[in-house]
């Protein structure tokens, strides 16, 4: 088996910590997880609750897996543009 296709091949009980973040109609899980040649990564999940014509719900989800290589890089962008959005709201006011 090839280490990519190893990366993505994990259950959901897996999970070697979860958060979840809810945000109105969306909620965002933080799940860290481990391969089976234990390299840790961390999958972000929104989930989105829609309705049905017939009022029944489902929930759109969209997954992003993040992989050790990649924590810090991640990490500052993130950190730079949360800094940006709060130096616009700033200048809003």
């Amino acid at each position: 088996m090839d280490n990519e296709h190893e990366k993505h091949t994990s259950k959901p009980s897996d999970s070697l910590y979860e958060e979840a973040v809810r945000a109105g109609k969306r909620t965002y899980f933080f799940d860290v997880r481990a391969t089976r040649s234990d390299d840790y990564y961390l999958t972000i999940t929104e989930s989105i609750k829609r309705f049905k014509d017939d009022g029944t719900h489902t929930y759109q989800k969209h997954k992003i897996f993040l992989y050790k290589e990649d924590f810090q890089k991640f990490k500052n962008a993130l950190e730079s543009s949360l800094q940006k959005l709060n130096q616009l709201n700033t200048n809003e006011e």
